[in-house]
C-alpha cells in the first residue's frame, strides 16, 4: 500500500492524498460506507459504485466471524468474491462490538471472551486469531484488536486499558509479520491510538503507534460518550505526533460537521453507520441541514430531496414521495434514503478534497458548516 500526499492546506492541517491498494486507488479524505456483514444495508453493490461512487467500504470482523463464518468465507475466496465487490475493503477488528457487549464479555490479557449475540455461544478473540480471521476475510486494510475505552472512563481505568491495548498491539503486529495473505494481494495492518480523553495517555499511545511504522494509523475510542470538543482536542493531540506520510483513520465518526472538523485537523479516512442508520429512520442529510422526512410538512413538498444537491443525488424523487414511502413502511424508502445520505457523505469529502487542493478549504468550510447542523 502506498500513500501520497497531494496537497496540505496552508491555513489548517487538512490534507488531500492518494491511497493505493491492490484493489484500487482511494482519493483522500474519504468516507467509507459501513457494510457490517458484507452488505451496506439497503444498498446494492451496483448502487455503491455507480450512484454513491464509494471507493472503499468497511466490513466487521465480529459479525463476519459469526455469520457466515470463516469456513464459508475461505471457500468463497474472501469477502471480495463472496459479496461481488472488486474495490478496497477495510475490516475493523471486532473490538468495538465485543466491548459493547459489556454484560456478556470477559476481558483478560490473553484476549476477550464473549457470547454471540446470535445464539449465546462462547468465543475468544485474541490479537493473533483476529489477524488470522482478517486474513481469511481478505480485507485490504486490517485493524489491530484493541479495547475501546468508554468516553467517560476515569483516568485509572483508561491507563490500564491502554496498557492492555499496547500489549495486544505488539502481539498483533508480531503475528501479522509472521503470516501471509491468502488470496494473492497485499493486506495492510493499522494500529489504533487509544487513551480516552486524557492528553498524556493519547500522546503515549500515538508515540507507540508511530514507532510501529505500519502502512497507516487509526484513532479509536472517540465519539463514544465524550464531549464533542474533547474529541476535537484529542484529534489535535494525536495528529501532532502521528507521521504525516501515513494515512490517518478516525474510527466511527460521525456527523457531517464532525467530519469537516476532523479533516481540518488532519484526518484522512472516516466511517460511520449514521448515514444509513439515520436514513432508514427517516433522517436525510443535505447541504442546508437535516430533514425528518416523517414530518407532515413534507407531505405535499414536491421539490427534490436536496434542491441544491443535483451534483450528488437523483432528483427524480421528491420529499413528498419519500415521506409517503416512509410512513407506508415501504422498503424502497430505506433504499432511497440510504443512497441519498451516503451520496451526500461522499460528495462532502470530495468537495473538501477539491477545496484543499484549490487552497480555499477554510473559507469553504466556514460557508457550509453551520448549515450542516440545522434542522429543517
Amino acid at each position: 500500500m502506498q500513500f501520497n500526499l497531494i496537497h496540505t492546506d496552508s491555513a489548517t492541517n487538512a490534507r488531500a492524498g492518494l491511497l493505493t491498494t491492490d484493489h484500487g486507488v482511494i482519493e483522500t479524505p474519504i468516507f467509507m460506507p459501513v457494510g457490517t456483514v458484507g452488505s451496506v444495508k439497503a444498498v446494492h453493490q451496483r448502487e455503491l459504485k455507480d450512484d454513491i461512487k464509494a471507493q472503499i467500504i468497511l466490513g466487521n470482523t465480529y459479525h463476519l466471524y459469526l455469520r457466515p463464518g470463516l469456513d464459508i468465507l475461505h471457500k468463497a475466496g474472501g469477502l471480495h468474491k463472496f459479496m461481488g465487490w472488486d474495490k478496497p475493503i477495510l475490516t475493523d477488528s471486532g473490538g468495538f462490538q465485543v466491548f459493547s457487549l459489556s454484560n456478556t464479555r470477559k476481558l483478560k490479557e490473553e484476549g476477550v471472551t464473549f457470547s454471540s449475540h446470535i445464539d449465546g455461544s462462547k468465543h475468544l478473540f485474541t490479537p493473533e486469531n483476529v489477524v488470522d480471521t482478517q486474513r481469511i476475510i481478505g480485507s485490504d486494510i486490517m485493524m489491530v484488536l484493541d479495547e475501546c475505552c468508554p468516553g467517560d472512563a476515569d483516568y485509572a481505568y483508561a491507563k490500564k486499558s491502554l496498557e492492555l491495548t499496547h500489549k495486544w498491539l505488539e502481539r498483533g503486529i508480531k503475528h501479522f509479520n509472521e503470516t501471509e495473505p491468502l488470496y494473492g494481494y497485499h493486506q495492510s495492518y493499522f494500529p489504533i491510538v487509544q487513551g480516552c480523553v486524557y492528553p498524556d495517555l493519547r500522546r503515549e499511545s500515538a508515540h507507540r503507534v508511530a514507532e510501529m511504522d505500519m502502512d497507516g494509523n487509526a484513532i479509536g475510542g472517540l465519539a463514544v460518550g465524550e464531549p464533542t470538543e474533547k474529541m476535537y482536542e484529542m484529534i489535535e493531540v494525536v495528529n501532532e505526533i502521528l507521521p504525516t506520510d501515513k494515512p490517518r483513520y478516525l474510527m466511527g465518526v460521525g456527523t457531517p460537521a464532525n467530519i469537516l472538523e476532523a479533516i481540518e485537523r488532519g484526518v484522512d479516512m472516516f466511517d460511520c453507520v449514521m448515514p444509513t442508520r439515520n436514513g432508514r429512520n427517516g433522517m436525510l442529510f443535505t447541504k442546508n441541514g437535516t430533514i425528518n422526512i416523517r414530518n407532515a410538512k413534507w407531505a405535499d413538498c414536491f421539490e427534490p430531496l436536496d434542491p441544491d444537491g443535483e451534483s450528488y443525488v437523483d432528483s427524480a424523487y421528491t420529499k413528498a414521495y419519500l415521506r409517503h414511502l416512509t410512513i407506508s413502511d415501504e422498503l424502497l424508502a430505506l433504499q432511497i434514503a440510504s443512497i441519498h445520505n451516503l451520496a451526500f457523505y461522499l460528495w462532502l469529502v470530495k468537495e473538501a478534497r477539491k477545496h484543499i487542493i484549490s487552497g480555499d478549504f477554510s473559507e469553504w468550510k466556514r460557508s457550509i458548516i453551520d448549515n450542516l447542523s440545522k434542522r429543517l
